[in-house]
């Protein structure tokens, strides 16, 4: 059995580093050794209506979420303070934006999950990966929405700016770092490594695709031209092949 502060430095204090390395190693392996895997694997023919509405929502909201994470903890504190923008502001931004974003991304991750397994022929060609990574997705926003629970009883934007500082000082080498979110609520840890759980897995999953869009299509020269398919009677075909067949 590990002590509280051999797991929390295991978790806050090491795997951090893992997760960023098998990160950057991972994908940059699977895309020179396997490039023919690296696709979203859309399952739209099989069944379209449900994964419109369901993809919008959980990509609308599961998007907003990931850039929100990623601004929200990655600017320097220094620039709220120069900007003269207040604490509490932020963390009243985080609550309603990143709430309203994470509920639209769960009802879509849930219609989306409960597409994969339940439709026998999606089902059948749903990979354990493909099955698990949605899973585990979809608790990271039930979780992170928990967590709202918390925050609301710190509104002066102290709790944030502890992660803030964790977030930066684990990619300026703090080995340290760990430590300040030793104390904090068990909603915030499980929140914190499910979602090192998922950078830990991206690279063997479907989601490598959501670093290779297609950008550059919006510059491409010139039109696609696709020929229109014509409905040809079956007589009149049948007539087309008689009269190309030479007699014999």
């Amino acid at each position: 059995m590990f002590s509280d502060f051999s797991l929390d430095f295991i978790i806050f204090g090491i795997m951090p580093y893992v997760a960023l390395t098998v990160l950057v190693v991972g994908t940059i392996a699977r895309y020179e050794r396997d490039p023919y895997t690296w696709k979203s694997s859309s399952s739209q023919l099989l069944r379209r209506k449900q994964l419109i509405m369901g993809s919008v929502l959980f990509h609308v909201g599961i998007l907003t979420v990931f850039f929100g994470h990623l601004a929200g903890l990655f600017t320097p504190v220094w620039v709220l303070d120069a900007l003269g923008i207040p604490y509490a502001l932020k963390q009243w931004l985080a609550v309603l934006v990143g709430g309203t974003a994470g509920i639209f991304a769960l009802i879509g991750a849930t219609m989306l999950l409960h597409r994969r397994l339940t439709d026998p022929r999606i089902r059948a060609t749903s990979s354990f990966a493909d099955i698990g990574i949605l899973s585990l997705i979809w608790l990271q926003l039930l979780i992170g929405l928990l967590t709202i629970t918390q925050t609301l009883q710190h509104m002066d934007g102290a709790e944030m700016v502890r992660f803030m500082t964790w977030s930066q000082s684990v990619v300026t080498w703090n080995l340290n770092a760990w430590a300040m979110v030793v104390d904090v609520h068990w909603l915030y840890k499980l929140h914190i490594f499910l979602g090192l759980l998922i950078t830990l897995l991206f690279p063997f999953t479907r989601l490598v695709h959501m670093i290779s869009a297609p950008i550059r299509y919006l510059w491409r020269p010139g039109y696609q031209v696709v020929r229109s398919r014509r409905q040809v009677p079956l007589s009149s075909a049948k007539a087309d092949v008689s009269a190309n067949t030479p007699a014999e």
